[in-house]
């Protein structure tokens, strides 16, 4: 039970807290001399925007403010580009580096798979563009790393698809647990995110106006099948190890990002992981099958955190998909995406007495706060380096399964102590003319 102080604390947090609340509001490499800079846009300018895939989830991202418009869409299937031109009447493109060379797009939203992410958005960068990328922000950790660089070495604004950062309900959750609402955190409890699969899907007749190639991009080229190209289908890329992290990376973005913004160390993350359970064995769909059935195999191990202050997180057949279970010497509070619970209660419904708090997806406020900053070149809410370490926690689950043993890790070198296999799976191998540059 909380002390009459830590009730007195969190009376003086939650003033703070309101305050807070209320202010939310392709294939190869392009040297940035090729592309032109865009200028930096006034407080009354229209932000000129440009779509760097144009699939289910960039039709989700165009609530812009009215102080943006659509001007340019940019996707290796060309006719779903077209579609979206048309319904925005603009520009279409099947090469995102011609839509770079627009002059009157000032920033590119980027959603594309995962492995489609780090290198248009470099480019973006070296081009003088700002950039609202999906997450998981990266396919690798050593990605994220170049990524961060060639932001901050542009002066770029970059803003992670880490909505829940834009929930005023789930911001109030964050700080109540980094507040000591429920005292020290000894253990977080987590969903148990499901690890990639192997996919040798049968081909198929490439659609016409798909440059395949392209879309493999930094991955082998392996032959076409609807399946790959649709996520979550049958099961689709999301669920496929060489184009993502599988939901670990998916939902795990989501989950673990909320997790280090509670725990505050969202500059950071953590610095063991192992597994406990049987050998990781990951199915090869040589057919279109269940996801469930993939999933299932693939939640095996569960995966374990340890961070620097001794709070452990445990993966668990748990809900929260998008958060997890805080768990305090005073209590307990239950986080996911626009929910918040506590116990005792009485934590959760004082907080929630000093005003209405959303919990909407808020993706549309989100997107507000990175056309704010685009103009006033403040850091928006998912600044990339919170998204790199949000993404590099997925990761570090991931390895921690394919390599099956406990691991330590060194976040300020990004490495792994004294374990060269397990470095080894920081980064991947490239295809020749997709390669991310080392030096941005």
């Amino acid at each position: 039970m909380a002390t009459h102080h830590a009730r007195l604390s969190r009376r003086a947090f939650l003033h703070g807290a309101a305050a807070t609340t209320a202010a939310l509001v392709i294939p190869h490499f392009v040297p940035c001399t090729a592309l032109r800079a865009a200028g930096r846009a006034g407080a009354n300018d229209r932000i000129g925007i440009g779509y760097i895939g144009a699939g289910r989830r960039a039709q989700q991202l165009t609530a812009l403010p009215p102080d943006a418009q659509i001007v340019a869409v940019a996707d290796c299937y060309l006719p779903l580009a077209e579609s979206m031109a048309a319904r925005f009447q603009c520009r279409a493109y099947q090469d995102y580096r011609r839509l770079l060379e627009s002059a009157d797009v000032q920033a590119v939203i980027i959603a594309t798979p995962d492995h489609w992410h780090t290198l248009p958005a470099i480019h973006a960068c070296q081009a003088g563009k700002d950039v609202y990328l999906e997450k998981p922000l990266t396919l690798t950790i050593r990605e994220g790393r170049q990524l961060v660089t060639a932001v901050r070495k542009y002066a770029r604004v970059l803003q992670t698809g880490s909505q829940q950062r834009s929930i005023s309900l789930n911001r109030l959750g964050c700080e109540l647990v980094r507040s000591g609402a429920i005292g020290r955190v000894r253990e977080v409890i987590a969903p148990n995110y499901e690890s990639p699969w192997e996919c040798a899907l049968p081909a198929e007749a490439i659609p016409a106006g798909l440059d395949w190639d392209t879309w493999c991009g930094q991955t082998e080229v392996v032959p076409y099948h609807n399946d790959i190209r649709t996520p979550r289908a049958n099961p689709g890329w999301i669920s496929f190890r060489p184009w993502s992290g599988g939901e670990m990376t998916g939902w795990g973005a989501h989950g673990f990002d909320q997790i280090q913004w509670a725990l505050g160390t969202s500059d950071t993350g953590p610095v063991e992981v192992w597994t406990e359970g049987p050998a990781f064995h990951p199915p090869t769909y040589a057919q279109p099958g269940s996801i469930a059935a993939g999933n299932k195999i693939c939640s095996e191990p569960l995966v374990r955190f340890r961070y620097a202050n001794d709070v452990v997180v445990r993966l668990e057949n748990i809900g929260q998909r998008g958060g997890g279970q805080f768990i305090g010497q005073d209590g307990r509070i239950t986080l996911d995406r626009g929910y918040l619970a506590s116990d005792p209660p009485e934590i959760v419904a004082e907080a929630t007495k000093q005003g209405e708090f959303s919990t909407a997806d808020n993706t549309d406020t989100h997107l507000a706060n990175w056309i704010h900053c685009i103009k006033t070149r403040e850091l928006p809410v998912a600044d990339v380096e919170i998204g790199h370490r949000s993404a590099t926690v997925c990761h570090l689950g991931n390895i921690a399964r394919w390599t099956g043993r406990r691991l330590h890790w060194n976040p300020d070198q990004e490495q792994f102590v004294d374990d060269a296999e397990a470095n080894a799976l920081v980064s991947r191998s490239q295809r020749a003319g997709f390669e991310i540059p080392e030096n941005v």
